[in-house]
């Protein structure tokens, strides 16, 4: 009996958490972007790819010297 009312406890606790937390979770979405053309053109994103582009190659460059350098041992 005891081990019942301990599982209907956690399962009525474990409920009404999800149900006080679910309502605070929830957002308004974003504002959409302004319109392009005219004088307001804004460019999309503004995250630079370049430096990450640099990185990704030097650390495929470096994987492929290291794998290329045990197969030749």
């Amino acid at each position: 009996m005891k081990k019942h009312i301990q599982t209907a406890a956690i399962i009525f606790l474990f409920s009404i958490a999800t149900l006080c937390i679910s309502p605070v979770i929830a957002q308004n979405p974003p504002p959409p972007p302004p319109p392009h053309g005219g004088t307001t053109n804004v460019p999309g994103g503004g995250a630079p790819i370049g430096e990450g582009l640099v990185v990704l190659v030097a650390l495929g460059a470096a994987y492929g010297w290291r794998k290329w350098k045990d197969t030749a041992q």
